[in-house]
């Protein structure tokens, strides 16, 4: 079952099913999160809620698309309980460029990186028995839902960033219930869009470079992710493809399962607030930084994958400082 939220033509907020190309509202329901907690009060799956409440009658996803409507698959009333995070070194394929981004010039070839270090531990322990926890993964704060960019929205470059790069992965969505439970709602294809040049001077400015807005989306799908998914992930500049790369996750393709990686993640108590919206990102496999590519303004970022529906495409637009050295006055 797949989910997206949108603005109607006349200008309200809906939550609908896809189908065939047509979305179909869920009758006296306006968001995923009302959805969410109907379901949890009817002690049903979101499946099957919507199965019993979509309209038969539907409205062009192609058109809502191209107008800009759709909105993230899920969001919240109050950007400041939503809260978006992510892991890394968490896919088979992508330690080899993240390794060669940290490495120091003076590191002996027999040496393995703190990557390398951190991409084995999760090799030999992210994949534990069920019931138990594994090791840690790499962990990354990225914003509150106001850094969180609609499908077709723009993907802000700070006028201090050093770069705006793609990374195109799989998010878990959830909600944590009255009783401080996480619920996971479903999942969304993500650009958790970072700066790699300042990640690659100082494996210690990871943090900085992960405080960016990120966009998901167009659609969740509800229940379990495939354990093998295959994607692309391509940048359009002025109408022409001039990166193109495929990509895979799913947990056939990573040395993490998805409950070690949520494990970790709501382990910490502040992060099971009743009514608080997690966002969380899996990891990547794929960069263009890897080959050579430079973004610039107005690149297109497209990213797609069966079974996720329509792709996710975001340009990127590089803006204007905000905010100057000594701006910090004494009250």
């Amino acid at each position: 079952m797949n989910i997206v939220q949108y603005t109607n033509e006349k200008g309200k907020r809906q939550v609908a099913a896809v189908k065939n190309g047509l979305l179909h509202p869920i009758k006296g329901l306006r968001s995923t999160l009302e959805l969410a907690e109907h379901a949890l009060v009817e002690r049903a799956s979101l499946a099957s809620l919507v199965k019993q409440l979509a309209a038969a009658k539907g409205e062009s996803y192609a058109a809502a698309l191209k107008e800009r409507r759709v909105l993230p698959p899920v969001d919240h009333p109050d950007p400041a309980h939503c809260i978006v995070t992510g892991t890394g070194l968490t896919h088979l394929g992508s330690a080899s460029a993240r390794d060669s981004m940290h490495k120091k010039l003076d590191t002996k070839e027999t040496e393995l990186t703190d990557s390398l270090k951190m991409f084995k531990m999760g090799l030999e322990g992210g994949k534990p028995a069920k019931g138990t926890a594994g090791v840690q993964p790499e962990w990354f704060y990225k914003g509150d839902g106001r850094w969180l960019v609609a499908p077709g929205a723009p993907l802000p470059k700070p006028s201090f960033a050093l770069d705006g790069g793609e990374e195109p992965e799989i998010a878990g969505l959830y909600l944590i219930d009255g009783k401080g439970r996480p619920v996971r709602l479903g999942f969304a294809l993500g650009n958790e869009y970072s700066d790699h040049v300042t990640e690659r001077q100082n494996y210690l400015y990871l943090a900085h470079s992960k405080l960016r807005h990120s966009s998901i989306g167009p659609e969740m799908i509800t229940g379990a992710l495939p354990q093998h998914i295959e994607g692309r992930s391509r940048i359009i500049r002025k109408g022409k493809v001039i990166w193109e790369k495929p990509f895979l996750t799913g947990e056939g393709n990573m040395s993490h399962t998805l409950a070690n990686l949520e494990y970790h993640h709501f382990k910490y108590e502040p992060f099971r607030k009743p009514g608080d919206l997690h966002i969380h990102y899996f990891g990547t496999a794929t960069l263009s930084i890897a080959d050579g590519i430079a973004t610039e303004e107005g690149d297109i970022f497209e990213i797609e994958a069966a079974p996720f529906g329509a792709p996710l495409r975001n340009p990127l637009k590089q803006m204007k400082p905000d905010f100057k050295p000594g701006g910090v006055k004494a009250l």
